[in-house]
């Protein structure tokens, strides 16, 4: 069984900064791509960044030059770390994580439960 944690949200004022962390647990045999989606009250979720398993980084414009992802092999996790965050940035933030398992030919999709992000101005 593969489990995501993730932790890091909280309240923030304007121009703070969070990191958010999700560790992937379980018989993995490896990671492809990680990243990070938000979704705010009454809109539809949307990528914020990801990373492949070779570290090559994509970002959505709105954060680009604000947040940063990063992957830590080792450990399985992924982290984003947010900076100069704004009141639009306020939304629920999950990770999603494409794996594989051992003597199984298949790449599966997982998210993470979520973690609020609330920014104040």
């Amino acid at each position: 069984q593969v489990q995501l944690v993730e932790s890091g949200g909280g309240l923030v004022q304007a121009g703070g900064s969070l990191r958010l962390s999700c560790a992937a647990s379980g018989n993995i045999r490896s990671i492809n791509a990680m990243g990070w989606y938000r979704q705010a009250p009454g809109k539809q979720r949307e990528l914020v960044a990801t990373i492949t398993s070779g570290g090559s980084t994509n970002y959505a414009d709105s954060v680009k030059g604000r947040f940063t992802i990063s992957r830590d092999n080792a450990k399985n996790t992924v982290y984003l770390q947010m900076n100069s965050l704004k009141p639009e940035d306020t939304a629920v933030y999950s990770c999603k994580v494409d794996f594989r398992l051992y003597l199984i030919d298949y790449t599966y999709a997982y998210w993470g439960q979520g973690t609020q992000v609330t920014v104040s101005s």
